[in-house]
């Protein structure tokens, strides 16, 4: 080869050998959970995205490494959503969670960046990190005591006649905003048996609250010495807001705790956060109850972060006796307010890092549980949606989705929850920037819809493992970088409706180890989308989609579900599908059985997911979100032990 031509090529190869090569960036360990350790590892090159980080870990003072699952590579999908004006491309890096480890315990973890076409920069990483415990009250603070104004008995001392009166020493009037005696870290105020019911109208209100009705708690607690407020345990003490907008408003606090009280009569029991302005840290609610709320807890705050909302129950306005949609003429003739009247939004929702909503109990509500939507994430690993835990949660009569992770960026992980009757869909990324999003052990039973997870707004990193989906699986938005395992897709019989669509927008995808439960009578039962390797397609076109009358058939195709079987509802102990002509029906979740049945079709015909499922009974793990021969999941407040919550 001449002289001058060698070097041409070396010239044009190198680049492109480089761009390959994988240059190591910022590595960012998330917030951590009571349950969950998250982390980011930003990149650059690897353009034939053949690198990997392994991930190993073990509890302070242990010798042995154990083995977690390794980051995802995630990178260049294009999450957009065009009316909203929505168009961001996921930078190139990795990311992940170390799955099921325990609260309060310190841990070791290492990571090893590898590329077989070269790897640059610190290529490994070692942190330790603590996982958190359950927020409590400070042992050695004061003691500050709430009665109502229609106490009669024995006061214990120093007391106080309203929760303003004793957390500034505010008095009435225009002197409600005069705070010289403020609690201060540590101190806890009991809030004694009776009704705390806000004479908004009063310019001498007993509650301190004249014009408004609504308490703005701002002082600063922290995480060993937070500002408690928590029901003494002689009684209801139940907070009246009277028809007001806001109960509570802690957008400036940090570390409060809100424990054992009732909120009711308010558009929204407790406010945390406005978006670009200010929001809370370290804010906890739990064992507590809302009824006849709009709202429950509530933050758009990107710098919120750290919530423990945990063993509560919301109960909201909505229609509760016909499952009511809210968009179209399909839902309007039916319930007393019409398809678009919208009495209660939210029960809990979030944005901000460090999140866990767990074992609470909703009914009534447009969304039970949501990731503001928000747009485009912050640049600030510490200031979006990353690192939050949704487990545990029983939702009844959803409006429109059960759980949203719409606004998510990385480390979102939405496990053990159970969802009755939802209008629209049941567990929602509209979209995840990025993920991964881990949607694990979730029940699904009634969304007439057939939406079981509505991936819209083209999301990417989704891995959906081991859910019981009584309903099939219709969304036909394309997403990017997903992964279906183990779950259990159960068609009602609904007419002229095939029991699963998979739509991809880029050639990163898999599926295997599911059992369907097709519709009869349709042709078109398994539906596929997916572009050709080393391609995107984002809008296609309706002649790009390929149906199969067999599951065979699709794998035959595809090459996907190697291990997936066809099954039907004798693999339960006992569960019947809900009638799809009857899309107004309520169904109650404490009357279904959804466990499986010992030696049927879907017993051992998982996949291990190490980190996830190791814990299985017989040769392999089990499809759905029930293990046979494991103890039930408790869904809900620990503290109702299983009664039922909304009737």
């Amino acid at each position: 080869m001449p002289r001058r031509l060698f070097f041409a090529v070396l010239l044009l190869t190198a680049p492109l050998l480089a761009q390959n090569a994988t240059q190591a960036g910022r590595f960012t360990v998330e917030h951590p959970t009571l349950l969950n350790l998250g982390f980011e590892w930003e990149i650059s090159g690897d353009a034939n995205r053949n690198a990997q980080v392994s991930v190993e870990f073990r509890k302070v003072g242990e010798t042995a490494w154990r083995k977690a699952l390794p980051l995802v590579r995630i990178g260049g999908e294009r999450v957009f959503r065009a009316r909203e004006h929505l168009d961001y491309t996921v930078p190139d890096g990795f990311a992940g969670s170390i799955l099921n480890v325990e609260p309060g315990t310190e841990y070791e973890c290492r990571f090893e960046l590898s590329d077989p076409d070269g790897a640059s920069g610190q290529t490994k990483q070692t942190v330790k990190v603590k996982t958190r415990s359950e927020p409590q009250p400070y042992a050695g603070g004061r003691t500050l005591h709430v009665y109502p104004p229609a106490w009669e008995g024995e006061k214990l001392e120093p007391s106080f006649t309203s929760v303003l009166q004793a957390y500034y020493g505010a008095g009435l009037g225009d002197w409600s905003v005069v705070w010289e005696r403020r609690a201060q870290p540590g101190d806890t105020i009991l809030v004694h048996a009776g009704l705390y019911k806000n004479d908004r109208l009063n310019y001498v209100d007993p509650m301190m609250t004249p014009f408004d009705g609504t308490m703005s708690l701002t002082l600063k607690g922290t995480p060993e010495k937070p500002i408690t407020i928590k029901a003494a345990g002689d009684g209801a003490a139940v907070f009246d807001g009277d028809g007001n907008h806001r109960i509570f408003e802690v957008m400036a606090s940090q570390y409060h705790i809100f424990d054992g009280l009732t909120l009711r009569n308010t558009d929204v029991g407790i406010f945390a956060g406005s978006k670009e302005v200010l929001g809370a840290v370290g804010l906890t609610v739990k064992n507590c109850r809302f009824e006849n709320v709009g709202f429950g807890v509530w933050t758009e705050y990107a710098g919120s972060s750290d919530f423990y909302i945990a063993d509560n129950i919301f109960l909201g306005r909505n229609e509760n006796q016909l499952l009511i949609g809210w968009t179209g003429p399909l839902w309007s003739p039916v319930g007393p307010y019409g398809s678009h009247e919208m009495r209660s939004y939210y029960a809990v929702k979030v944005y901000g890092p460090g999140h866990v909503i767990a074992h609470n109990a909703m009914a009534y509500f447009h969304d039970a549980i949501g990731i503001s939507t928000y747009g485009t994430p912050e640049k600030d690993p510490h200031r979006r949606a990353s690192s939050i835990d949704i487990y545990n949660n029983d939702i009844h009569m959803s409006g429109d989705d059960y759980i949203e992770t719409d606004g998510g960026v990385h480390n979102i992980r939405v496990f053990n929850n159970r969802g009755v009757n939802a209008a629209h869909g049941g567990y929602s990324s509209q979209p995840v920037f990025g993920g991964p999003a881990y949607f694990m052990r979730n029940i699904l039973y009634h969304v007439p819809s057939g939406v079981a997870f509505k991936f819209s707004g083209k999301p990417a990193g989704l891995f959906v493992w081991n859910n019981t989906l009584v309903g099939e699986q219709v969304a036909g938005d394309p997403s990017s970088n997903v992964h279906w395992r183990n779950n259990l897709f159960l068609g009602r019989g609904t007419e002229g409706r095939g029991v699963m669509r998979w739509a991809n927008a880029t050639d990163v995808f898999s599926s295997d180890y599911n059992g369907y439960r097709p519709n009869p009578g349709v042709e078109a039962q398994y539906s596929w989308l997916a572009p050709a390797p080393g391609r995107t397609m984002y809008e296609p076109q309706r002649s790009d989609w390929k149906t199969y009358p067999t599951l065979k058939a699709f794998r035959d195709a595809t090459g996907q579900e190697a291990h997936g079987v066809e099954v039907d509802f004798d693999i339960f102990q006992d569960l019947r599908p809900p009638d799809p002509a009857k899309r107004h029906q309520m169904y109650h979740a404490m009357e279904l059985n959804f466990q499986l049945k010992p030696g049927g079709k879907a017993v051992d015909a998982g996949v291990v997911i190490p980190g996830f499922n190791e814990d299985f009974n017989g040769a392999a793990p089990d499809l759905g979100a029930l293990e046979v021969g494991k103890p039930l999941p408790v869904w809900g407040p620990r503290w109702l032990k299983g009664q039922p919550f909304y009737r």
